[in-house]
C-alpha cells in the first residue's frame, strides 16, 4: 500500500477566506521561496559578500555577524546549492533552510506604519534604506525583515511561527484595510 502526500502551505488555511483581489496594502504570501543560511569563515566576509551579490536572481539578506539568507524567488533548491557550492569550501558554507522559514511580503503606503506596530526598529526610510535587512523580533518572534522596495517589505519567519505572525499583520493592518493572498 502506498501512502501519497499532498503539498501544502502552512499558512493555506489562514488565508482562506481573504479577499481575491489586493487592496494598496497587501499582505502576500510566497509559496516556494528558495532560501539557503550562508555562513562566511573567519577574515572572508567581504570576499563572500560580493560573491553572493553577484549571483543572478539570489537576493541577499544580512542575518548576522558573517551570515546572510540567499533568497530566490527564481532558481530551485537544486541551482542555488549548485551555484552556491561553485563557491570556495574554504571560504563559505551553507544549508537549505526552504522548508523552515515562510516568506511573507508586505507593501503598500501604509506598510511602516503597520510594521511599526510589531518591530522595534526604526523603519525611516534614511535609517533603513531599501536593500537593508536584520533579524529583529516581528510580532514577538525571531524574523529577518528586509526593505525590497520603497513600499515593501519581505519578512522570513520560521514556518512553526508563521501562522501566529501572519495573523498578527492581520490585526495590526485591519485599520489599513490589509488584504493577503498567495503571491502569483
Amino acid at each position: 500500500m502506498s501512502i501519497s502526500y499532498q503539498n501544502r502551505h502552512v499558512l493555506e488555511d489562514h488565508i482562506s477566506g481573504f479577499e481575491a483581489t489586493p487592496n494598496p496594502n497587501h499582505l502576500a504570501v510566497i509559496r516556494r521561496p528558495t532560501i539557503f543560511s550562508v555562513l562566511t569563515h573567519a577574515d572572508h566576509e567581504e570576499w563572500a559578500l560580493v560573491a553572493l551579490k553577484s549571483m543572478p536572481d539570489v537576493s541577499v539578506r544580512n542575518a548576522g555577524p558573517q551570515e546572510w539568507l540567499a533568497v530566490s524567488e527564481a532558481l530551485g533548491a537544486e541551482s542555488l546549492a549548485r551555484d552556491l557550492g561553485m563557491l570556495d569550501a574554504a571560504r563559505v558554507s551553507f544549508f537549505e533552510q526552504s522548508d523552515g522559514r515562510v516568506l511573507l511580503r508586505l507593501s503598500g503606503p501604509s506598510v511602516r506604519r503597520i510594521l511599526a506596530k510589531c518591530v522595534a526598529i526604526d523603519l525611516h526610510p534614511q535609517a533603513f534604506a531599501v536593500g537593508s535587512s536584520a533579524n529583529m523580533l516581528c510580532c514577538h518572534v525571531g524574523a529577518n525583515l528586509a526593505l525590497v522596495g520603497p513600499e515593501s517589505f519581505e519578512i522570513i519567519v520560521p514556518r512553526s511561527y508563521a501562522g501566529s505572525v501572519f495573523e498578527e499583520l492581520m490585526e495590526m493592518g485591519r485599520e489599513f484595510a490589509l488584504t493577503a493572498g498567495f503571491a502569483d
